[in-house]
């Protein structure tokens, strides 16, 4: 972490769990086990749908952000089952992932429609958390940087320098999400170091150095501070483990190690 120039960040993804009811329990069991958390970091809970607004009220005077896991390139029209990002907001929803490896895997996301997406919640505005990671055969095969620069390329096209800051990037190789592998501090440093470089070029030195690049493959409260404590890691995108409220609490301070 850099603290000096960029913001440090733990998001945690619920994915497709935890009920509305039951975020109020989970923020009574979080906050009080992370005390004077924003001083250190920003926290984020990106909540089903049907939670975010819940996010939002059991959250409320706590400073802990809510987000999305997905949201349509629209902005309204006949396109059903999906939510837009000025619906997202109206709910107070601040962040959004875009472009998840699931979303890519499962339901045939492209960095076109990535790039999309990313256009929109920036109009919004919201926070979008570009999610970009190479498979475990791109990875052996030597291509991770060339897969992960494509990736940014392609989702961050028509991005004006004006806007790329609002632009969380979480670097998450698809061989370690909820496979209980991480890639090493070495590794996961060397490709989010790849990630800043790859921003330089885009825009420049000195806005690349303002840009959160998250690690979001299988962080947890045993690896983060090894994880945090590398230059160009700013935080997690963080799954299984932000479902538990003190696995979670661990991993916002580990992140204090950044002070």
């Amino acid at each position: 972490m850099n603290i000096k120039y960029r913001q440090t960040i733990i998001a945690g993804n619920w994915k497709m769990n935890t009920l509305a009811s039951g975020a109020k329990s989970y923020a009574n069991a979080l906050c009080p086990l992370i005390p004077g958390f924003y001083a250190w970091c920003n926290v984020v809970i990106c909540a089903p749908f049907t939670s975010i607004h819940a996010v939002v009220h059991a959250f409320k005077g706590n400073k802990v952000s809510a987000g999305a896991q997905n949201m349509s390139e629209h902005k309204s029209g006949a396109y059903t089952g999906e939510v837009s990002g000025e619906q997202l907001r109206d709910i107070g929803a601040e962040y959004v992932i875009i472009g998840h490896s699931e979303r890519r895997q499962l339901y045939g996301e492209t960095d076109e429609s990535v790039n999309s997406k990313i256009l929109a919640a920036l109009e919004v505005p919201l926070h979008p958390i570009l999610c970009v990671g190479e498979s475990l055969e791109e990875r052996e095969s030597g291509v991770t940087t060339n897969i992960v620069s494509a990736q940014i390329k392609n989702a961050l096209a028509s991005v004006p320098d004006s806007e790329i800051s609002r632009v969380v990037v979480a670097y998450e190789p698809i061989w370690a999400i909820g496979t209980g592998k991480t890639a090493s501090p070495e590794d996961a440093q060397d490709t989010c170091r790849e990630i800043r470089a790859v921003l330089a070029n885009l825009y420049d030195a000195e806005l690349a150095q303002r840009i959160s690049i998250l690690y979001g493959g299988s962080m947890n409260e045993k690896n983060a501070a090894e994880l945090l404590a590398q230059p160009d890691i700013d935080g997690g995108l963080v799954g299984g483990a932000s479902l538990n409220p003190t696995a979670f609490a661990e991993i916002i301070n580990a992140a204090k190690g950044g002070l």
